[in-house]
């Protein structure tokens, strides 16, 4: 049992792990990644902000994606975290400094190093937050990190660039201070290792979310510069309808289908892209398209965001899945932003842009439901798993017995589905049992046939029901 002060421990662990990560985050987004800050930098300096942008999308990228080769425990995390917020902070000085060079290089560096903590923040992403309030965490620190963001953009708008970035550089400290604070080393009860297969369904998603997160390059490289000429409005509402469905969700976590509002949140981006096709740059069209887009965008950050954070309990290595998972995300963006670039110099850059942004999600609206059965399967087997070892070894044993005396097992048919709920391949049965493969083979068949089942997921669901029966959960 965990001790109260254990679960005192973890809890503010989680709120500085929420409050440290959204912290930079928001420096993220207010500052090098497509950031208010800047581009109002850039334009001072007289140079293209595009460019800096573009070499912050393809290093925070890079960042992301190969943190997990070397960021492999808790201790390393934290290290690597203290190590980026340093060197964001040193290099977002140097933007106090007339243009030159030292520009490109600062910001490839941030954007490098900002990738490593991102990823790494999965280790207590992981550690300090259920499995089942991971929806919650997700959407508190994009929630946060989103206000603090505007707070900096409608200052950088209403006084001067300089000043922007010196609240940015404010942020970061504070996410380094909070970043100190946290664990080194967690020490929680471990759950069974699992041997479900996460390669095909995390494969699948990430190529998910590069495909559907195309839409956002587009958005950033075509539609925000359409309304460009509202500065003051599109730096106060920009993101308000992206906050706005993220507290939605929130509240409304675990009393919702995920599914059902993606498909909403599909509706609303195509539509958002055939209004901006169809209407003129003004007041009202910008609140309508950003409105439907942006909200949109806040059910897609969040659906891989949680749905990332549930793969966390499969890997050894959270940063590795984190990081890869976003990293996606980003590439995404920077496809996008490519081909947006690209787009403007065409004749009708606003027809071509929405109908490449439609052709994206009907792609997309094609892959979903592959994507959610794959995972489906195989985060209601975790969730089986979390429960199940919630139990101590003699309640898991009598569940087991209970089993056994209603099904009509023989011992070694015990012994395989006690592996096979457990997740483990017909391989490791047979290494573990010291029999064959065909053996397994041969003894799952005469299992399924005494339970009349065809199955694994059939074989869970019966065993949950007499778990259910006896241990009364």
């Amino acid at each position: 049992m965990r001790t109260i002060t254990t679960w005192k421990n973890d809890l503010t662990q989680h709120k500085l792990s929420i409050i440290s990560f959204s912290l930079f985050f928001a420096w993220l987004l207010a500052f090098p990644f497509e950031g208010q800050v800047l581009y109002a930098l850039a334009e001072n300096a007289k140079t293209d902000g595009a460019d800096l942008s573009l070499m912050v999308v393809f290093g925070h990228f890079i960042g992301l994606f190969i943190s997990g080769t070397f960021i492999k425990k808790q201790v390393v995390a934290k290290m690597a975290m203290i190590t980026a917020a340093v060197v964001c902070i040193a290099g977002s000085l140097v933007f106090f400094l007339p243009f030159s060079i030292l520009w490109y290089i600062s910001i490839i560096s941030i954007a490098f190093f900002a990738g490593l903590y991102v990823a790494s923040w999965g280790f207590y992403y992981k550690m300090y937050s259920d499995p089942d309030s991971r929806l919650k965490t997700a959407a508190s620190v994009l929630i946060y990190s989103n206000i603090v963001m505007i707070s900096i953009h409608v200052m950088t708008v209403h006084t001067t660039a300089s000043i922007g970035l010196g609240l940015s550089i404010i942020t970061l400290l504070g996410a380094l201070l909070m970043t100190f604070r946290l664990e080194a080393n967690c020490v929680k009860r471990e759950l069974p290792k699992t041997y479900y297969p996460i390669s095909s369904p995390l494969i699948f998603l990430c190529v998910f979310i590069l495909i559907i997160t195309i839409n956002s390059g587009l958005m950033y490289q075509v539609v925000n510069p359409s309304f460009a000429n509202f500065e003051l409005l599109t730096s106060y509402y920009w993101a308000v309808p992206y906050i706005a469905a993220l507290l939605i969700l929130r509240r409304m976590s675990g009393r919702i289908n995920i599914a059902y509002i993606f498909y909403i949140a599909m509706a609303m981006i195509g539509l958002s892209y055939i209004l901006f096709m169809w209407l003129d740059i003004s007041v009202t069209s910008y609140l309508l398209i950003d409105t439907l887009m942006l909200g949109a965008f806040g059910v897609c950050d969040l659906f891989w965001w949680s749905i990332l954070g549930g793969f966390l309990d499969y890997s050894d290595n959270p940063a590795q899945i984190l990081g890869i998972g976003l990293s996606m995300n980003v590439l995404g963006i920077l496809i996008g932003g490519f081909m947006g670039s690209v787009i403007t110099s065409l004749e009708n850059p606003y027809f071509i842009t929405s109908i490449i942004a439609l052709i994206v999600i009907f792609s997309v609206l094609v892959m979903f439901p592959v994507l959610n059965n794959q995972l489906i399967r195989l985060l209601k087997s975790h969730v089986f798993l979390i429960r199940f070892a919630k139990l101590n070894e003699s309640e898991q044993e009598e569940a087991f017995l209970k089993f056994k005396e209603n099904k009509d097992l023989t011992e070694k048919e015990i012994e395989i589905v006690k592996l096979l709920l457990r997740g483990y391949t017909y391989k490791i049965i047979s290494e573990n049992l010291f029999i064959s493969e065909n053996t397994v083979k041969f003894h799952v068949k005469n299992i399924y046939q005494k339970l009349n089942i065809n199955s694994k997921k059939e074989l869970v669901k019966i065993f949950m029901t007499i778990e259910n029966n006896s241990m009364n959960l």
